[in-house]
């Protein structure tokens, strides 16, 4: 094919792109989508309630009794049938009513919502959302670990666990002048950015809970771990959830290459109950505002230990091993100037 013949096609197929790119299909006004009433009363119930139709639960207490008949029977004290739905079964928002409760004066108090659930075994009950709520949790992995993590006892036992880890191994680094985080620390900056990540989630966390609750209930009833597709301030919170996997990982792998097998599983027992503590300290002091101020002395008091004593400048030049500063090494006893 000669080059004359070649130009000519190029710029026949160039008229045609053209030709197509100025093409513009007739406008046409777009059509708002119709919804039915019990869509926009699902619509407007989701928005408060955070849940709607067709939403999943597990029964997270022992057991949870469901009602037969219509919530109309019960609030008017006729004879009702119930049953029970034991632990871990499932459960299915099959109906949602409101009902106008009425005060003394007469005047309407608060409404009263009712859920009718549906069983596996294809059985239909209600009851009222204030004691169902207490006793399920979202069918989603990352709620019910939110839920076990935020339960009063659960807090008590990490409290009262934390605390004796973190005195065990203090004790035991204290006895055998052992590597722990902040005091006697590796030549690695991973774990005590990873202790740091941990009071500054633990405080955001916190803060979320304090300032904005309704975010983070729609969070729990609508979990992600993708941090670019929600409120900023969770998106934060996202991120650091996702450094902390990162930076330890990186601070396991520092760890095993400087200490030997035994050292570094007892600095890692020692930087967990660390992380363990600044969890409990900062997730509660924040709820009374001391958290803030807390973590920016914690942070200030860690940065100077790892620059001050931690991070190793120089190197023996007889072992090649590293050193805190200048004159005989600590691990082949050479005199180094």
């Amino acid at each position: 094919m000669s080059k004359v013949k070649r130009i000519y096609i190029l710029l026949s197929v160039c008229c045609l792109l053209l030709l197509t790119g100025c093409y513009t299909h007739e406008s046409r006004p777009l059509k708002t989508p119709e919804y039915s009433e019990r869509q926009l009363d699902s619509l407007s119930f989701s928005s408060t309630r955070h849940y709607t139709f067709n939403y999943n639960f597990v029964v997270s207490a022992d057991s949870v009794l469901l009602l037969r008949q219509q919530p109309e029977e019960q609030m008017s004290d006729l004879p009702t049938d119930s049953f029970i739905v034991k632990h871990n079964e499932e459960l299915v928002v099959a109906d949602i009513r409101v009902f106008s409760e009425e005060n003394a004066e007469g005047v309407g108090g608060r409404d009263s919502v009712w859920v009718q659930l549906a069983t596996r075994n294809s059985e239909f009950g209600w009851i009222q959302e204030s004691e169902l709520l207490p006793k399920v949790v979202p069918d989603d992995p990352i709620s019910q670990f939110i839920s076990t993590f935020s339960n009063v006892h659960t807090l008590i036992s990490l409290i009262i666990v934390g605390l004796i880890m973190f005195f065990y191994f203090m004790r035991r680094v204290l006895r055998q002048n052992a590597h722990i985080v902040h005091f006697n620390d590796i030549d690695s900056f991973y774990p005590t950015l990873l202790a740091l990540l941990v009071a500054s989630a633990a405080t955001l966390y916190a803060s979320i809970q304090t300032f904005d609750p309704e975010m983070w209930r729609h969070f729990y009833f609508h979990p992600t771990l993708n941090p670019f597709n929600v409120p900023l301030l969770l998106s934060v919170f996202l991120v650091s959830v996702w450094a902390m996997l990162i930076v330890g990982l990186a601070a396991v792998d520092d760890i095993f290459h400087q200490l030997t097998i035994g050292e570094a599983l007892l600095y890692l027992g020692g930087l967990l109950a660390v992380c363990a503590v600044n969890y409990i300290i900062f997730s509660i002091t924040t709820l009374y505002f001391i958290g803030y101020l807390l973590l920016v002395f914690y942070i200030a008091f860690a940065l100077r230990q790892y620059f001050r004593n931690s991070r190793c400048y120089y190197l023996c030049g007889s072992c090649g091993r590293k050193m805190h500063s200048k004159g005989r090494c600590p691990h082949c006893g050479a005199l180094n100037d």
